[in-house]
């Protein structure tokens, strides 16, 4: 994999010509693109596709999609003609959910004779720290929480998981080398940490094991994108 295919652009805006600017004017520099709850509750799945329209980037769908098996199965297969290289649901879902939806990705892909999306599975958000986590009940730290839901997610047939990059180093050891271990909280280090509480570089989270990695208003708020992921594809070897 080439340093530039590990990058992975959040574009979080609401506006379809904004998105596909910037998903145009990052192309070749990036390994994809990463569309979430905000743009498709703005834009739907006809936004998405203009989005993306102009450009062979990989889209990385990011709904976090939690609900009950049958309905979880049922918005996989309905996203599945996006043709989304990644779609996220939460771990904490539980392994039937997760079961239904790797099973709805396999079958939905051998319908319409297409690529199969790869299911992530998203065990703690990056934005939560111990204090938050004892307060919506779930147990600590979050590193023990995280190596749970991620061997759980991995028993249930799901390709990958995110995870904050303090994990990735523990999941890296815990899981089979094929596992996809999907990183955002990535912040180098002349850019704003903001509102994600547990960071790290891009070169630090690839030398602990992370294969892609979830880079946004480092790159997005720059004023010269281009110069920005040019700097971290840099930093990754590139």
């Amino acid at each position: 994999m080439r340093p530039t295919d590990r990058i992975f652009v959040a574009l979080d805006m609401p506006e379809v010509e904004g998105a596909r600017a910037m998903a145009k004017n990052l192309s070749g520099l990036v390994g994809g693109v990463k569309l979430g709850l905000e743009f498709f509750m703005a834009q739907g799945p006809a936004g998405i596709r203009a989005a993306m329209e102009g450009t062979d980037l990989p889209l990385f769908l990011d709904v976090k999609l939690h609900d009950i098996p049958n309905t979880v199965a049922g918005a996989v297969r309905s996203v599945a003609p996006l043709a989304p290289a990644f779609l996220t649901v939460h771990a904490s879902g539980g392994p039937d959910m997760l079961r239904a939806a790797a099973d709805a990705a396999a079958d939905e892909a051998a319908r319409l004779g297409i690529a199969r999306m790869r299911i992530l599975a998203v065990t703690v958000l990056t934005s939560l720290g111990e204090d938050d986590l004892a307060a919506i009940g779930q147990r600590g730290p979050a590193a023990d929480q995280v190596r749970r839901l991620a061997a759980m997610a991995q028993a249930s047939g799901v390709d990958g998981v995110v995870c904050s990059p303090a994990e990735v180093a523990l999941l890296r050891a815990d899981l089979p080398a094929d596992f996809t271990l999907m990183i955002p909280g990535i912040r180098p280090s002349w850019a704003a940490k903001g509102d994600q509480k547990r960071v790290m570089s891009p070169a630090e989270a690839v030398a602990a094991g992370a294969d892609r990695l979830v880079i946004g208003r480092p790159i997005t708020a720059d004023p010269d994108p281009r110069a920005a992921a040019q700097r971290i594809a840099a930093e990754l070897g590139a």
